[in-house]
């Protein structure tokens, strides 16, 4: 509900955002580098073929992006998996839904703890890496106490600032590998396809991991009210920054697999793409390439470490989790410190108990799932409106959830148990949730 001022008069939000700030903004989400930091993961799952793996998700991603479209259309107000899912199908399916997503809230300050402490031992590899583990929780979780938070003008820079270093890179790779005089065709393909060893069950399962490079487009459906035109501008933003994302990403892993010679095994697979930096431009673009994107994981492990704690508020004040517990607010600095604390401990323990790819997958197990629900909303909606051409929109929606489903299965089964755990214990907590309500309402009766 909009607010009210004192006379009366409903206060909403400002509709100044244009076509470009909303691309601008799914850019600077997702991050311009978002798959150096997974490139080591998904070579090796899909056997260095890093680049089909990334396009084959870009079309499964362009898909659910079709759908989030429609539903910003049909629901032109700031939305989410979990509004679209409960808006068009029910309720209950919607909680599932915000449940999983859940997941991945608590699971990105994770990984991108992992990832600092990955990335910090390359600058000074004399400390362990657990001591680093204890630094970035504890300084993710110390910040976000205070009420600290990034602005959009730094988001905004740090995002230049990183496509500067893709740049510096792209130049200093097609400067390396020029000078290696690689004339025939079948260097330049190698990245693309190799038959020595290409395995379709190899390159599915690196395209479930490669989803994470495209995690973020459908934060641009929280922004329609206060995008101009939003029934318009909202869907076209949404596929275009999918688009932007995958061209960008295709190149950057395309030049580092031209770099880095097929078999030869790397440093560490977790910082994988900042070794090919090292080798297409020594120390220095290593130290650059390093430091950049350490620091946009850092604002990112802390933006989400925030994130999550909120969303767990939310449903505290919901009743969905105890409220006690979960639904209270520092009283000075109005922020869920409950909340925070609590995710710090996960974060903390997380990150010594699992591997950079294993929360990566569980991750997207959660994203996948809330895509799947997205899409079935969509062909429901067509469905139930007979809108024109109504078997369009049913068929590419149908498209995306398949696509969808069939990544998800190819995820790694520990990811897939652990996830299923999650969902498990979120159906429990609903019926819980249900019974309690259920016998309030005799007490009261």
């Amino acid at each position: 509900m909009p607010a009210e001022l004192q006379d009366g008069q409903s206060v909403t939000l400002k509709r100044s955002l244009r076509y470009r700030d909303l691309i601008l903004y799914g850019i600077i989400l997702i991050q311009p580098t978002a798959p150096m930091p997974v490139f080591g993961v998904i070579y090796q799952e899909s056997r260095g073929h890093v680049l089909m793996a990334i396009v084959f998700a870009l079309v499964a991603m362009l898909f659910t992006a079709y759908s989030y479209g429609r539903m910003s259309r049909a629901y032109p107000k700031g939305g989410s998996a979990f509004t679209y899912v409960s808006e068009e199908l029910h309720p209950s399916i919607g909680y599932m839904t915000g449940w999983c997503m859940a997941m991945d809230y608590i699971l990105n300050p994770l990984i991108c703890t992992i990832w600092c402490s990955r990335a910090a031992m390359n600058f000074v590899p004399g400390i362990p890496y657990v001591a680093w583990v204890l630094l970035f929780a504890a300084l993710f979780t110390a910040l976000n106490l205070r009420g600290v938070e990034t602005s959009a003008r730094i988001n905004a820079a740090v995002a230049a600032g990183l496509g500067v270093v893709i740049v510096l890179f792209v130049v200093a790779a097609l400067r390396y590998i020029l000078h290696l005089h690689m004339g025939s065709s079948a260097f330049y393909l190698d990245p693309v396809y190799n038959r020595s060893t290409f395995s379709a069950p190899a390159v599915f399962r690196g395209t479930s991991i490669a989803v994470l490079t495209y995690i973020g487009f459908d934060g641009i459906s929280t922004l329609t009210d206060e995008a101009h035109d939003p029934a318009r501008t909202v869907p076209r933003a949404i596929i275009l920054t999918c688009l932007i994302t995958g061209v960008l990403a295709s190149i950057e892993v395309y030049l580092a697999q031209l770099v880095w010679p097929r078999g030869m095994a790397f440093p560490d697979l977790d910082t994988a793409y900042v070794a090919v930096a090292q080798r297409v431009g020594g120390v220095f673009l290593f130290a650059l390439m390093n430091g950049a994107l350490l620091i946009a994981t850092i604002g990112s492990g802390m933006a989400s470490q925030l994130g999550a704690a909120r969303l767990l508020f939310a449903m505290g004040q919901d009743g969905a989790l105890p409220r006690k517990f979960f639904g209270t607010l520092n009283p000075t600095r109005r922020i869920p410190q409950n909340n925070v604390l609590l995710i710090g401990g996960i974060v903390l323990i997380g990150a010594l108990a699992l591997s950079y790819q294993l929360g990566t997958e569980l991750l997207n197990y959660g994203a996948l799932l809330a895509f799947m629900g997205v899409n079935v909303a969509s062909a429901v909606l067509a469905w139930r409106t007979k809108e024109a051409n109504q078997w369009v929109p049913i068929l590419l929606s149908g498209c995306g959830f398949v696509v969808c489903f069939f990544l998800w299965l190819n995820l790694g089964p520990t990811a897939r148990w652990a996830g299923t755990a999650w969902a498990i214990l979120g159906i429990a907590l609903w019926l819980l949730r249900r019974n309690l309500m259920t016998a309030d309402k005799q007490l009261a009766g």
